[in-house]
C-alpha cells in the first residue's frame, strides 16, 4: 500500500511538472513574433485615451501587439477594458506596463510597505481580466531592474505565482536593461520571467542612441543569461530619451533592422504621430507591413 501511494503521488508530480512546463511554453509562445507599440496614444480632447483611433493606427501600422500603460489607481481603466475587446477583434494582443515606484514617487523617496499590497492586488485585478480577454496576453513593470528593493525576489515569487494561478497562460516579462541584467538578477528573477523587454541603449558602447551595432551582441549575452527559451523583444527608441537625446529616423531603422534579425519581437517607443514625425511613422509602418506579409 505504502509503494503503491508513492507511485501514485509522483504520477501526481509528474502531470503537475507537464502541466507546468506546458503552460511556460504557451506564455512564451504569445510572446513570439510582437510587432509592439509602446504608449503614446492618441487621446480625446478630454484626454482620456481616443481607443477606436488608436486601433484604426494599429491596424494602418501592421502592429499586432501595443503595449499599454496603466498606472494603479488610474480611471483610465475603464478605457482599458472597452479597449480590449476592440484589439480583440483586430487579432492585436495588448501587453499592461505597470509604473514602478520609482517613477511614481519623488526621487529618492523610500516606497512604504503598503505600497507593494497594491501592486499585489492590482495584478491579480489584471490576470482576471485576462482570463475574459483572451488577447490580454501580458503585463509588465517598467523600469524594473531599477527597483528591485522593493520588488525582491520574495515579493515577485508571490505576485507572480498569484497570476499565474488565476490565468496560468498570463505572461510577465520584465523590463531589463543591458547592464542590470547580470547573473544575479537572472539567477533571482529569470525563474519568474516568460520573457525579457529589453530597450536597446548600446550600453556596451557606452550609452548611446546613435549606433544600432550592438544589438545582436548584447541580444546573445542576453539569451546566454536568460535561455534559449526565454523570448527577448528589442525596445527601439524612436522618441527623445532624457539623457541620451533624440534618435534619427534612420537609427530607429537601423535598430528595428537588427533586432528583427535577432529577437523575438521589437517594440517601438513610442507609438509613431505621423503629423509630430511622419519619417519614423513612415518606418515603422514600411517595416512592420514587410513583416507581417505572409511567408
Amino acid at each position: 500500500m505504502k509503494s503503491a501511494a508513492i507511485l501514485f503521488l509522483t504520477c501526481l508530480i509528474a502531470l503537475w511538472a507537464r502541466a507546468e512546463d506546458a503552460a511556460a511554453r504557451l506564455r512564451a509562445e504569445r510572446l513570439r513574433g510582437s510587432l509592439c507599440t509602446y504608449a503614446a496614444p492618441p487621446r480625446l480632447p478630454d484626454q482620456r485615451v481616443d481607443a477606436e483611433r488608436l486601433i484604426a493606427e494599429l491596424v494602418e501600422l501592421h502592429a499586432n501587439t501595443y503595449r499599454w500603460v496603466l498606472h494603479p489607481g488610474e480611471t483610465n481603466r475603464q478605457v482599458f477594458t472597452r479597449f480590449l475587446p476592440l484589439a480583440r477583434a483586430r487579432n492585436i494582443r495588448v501587453w499592461v506596463t505597470i509604473n514602478p515606484p520609482s517613477e511614481r514617487l519623488p526621487k529618492g523617496t523610500k516606497p512604504p510597505p503598503e505600497m507593494l499590497s497594491e501592486y499585489e492586488q492590482w495584478v491579480t485585478e489584471l490576470a482576471r481580466l485576462s482570463v475574459v480577454e483572451t488577447n490580454f496576453v501580458a503585463w509588465s513593470i517598467d523600469d524594473f531592474v531599477w527597483n528591485l528593493k522593493f520588488f525582491t525576489p520574495e515579493a515577485m515569487r508571490r505576485i507572480v505565482a498569484a497570476a499565474r494561478q488565476i490565468n496560468p497562460r498570463f505572461a510577465f516579462l520584465p523590463c531589463c536593461y543591458f547592464k542590470a541584467a547580470t547573473p544575479e538578477f537572472v539567477k533571482n528573477y529569470g525563474p519568474l520571467s516568460d520573457g525579457v523587454m529589453f530597450p536597446y541603449r548600446d550600453e556596451s558602447g557606452g550609452a548611446n542612441l546613435t549606433n544600432s551595432t550592438h544589438v545582436a551582441s548584447e541580444v546573445k549575452t542576453l539569451r546566454e543569461r536568460f535561455g534559449p527559451g526565454c523570448p527577448i523583444i528589442v525596445g527601439v527608441y524612436a522618441n527623445r530619451h532624457s539623457q541620451l537625446g533624440v534618435s534619427t529616423p534612420q537609427y530607429v531603422e537601423q535598430v528595428m533592422i537588427a533586432a528583427h534579425g535577432c529577437t523575438d519581437g521589437v517594440s517601438v517607443y513610442r507609438h509613431p504621430n505621423r503629423t509630430a514625425d511622419p519619417e519614423k511613422h513612415e518606418i515603422v509602418k514600411r517595416l512592420f507591413t514587410a513583416w507581417s506579409a505572409p511567408k
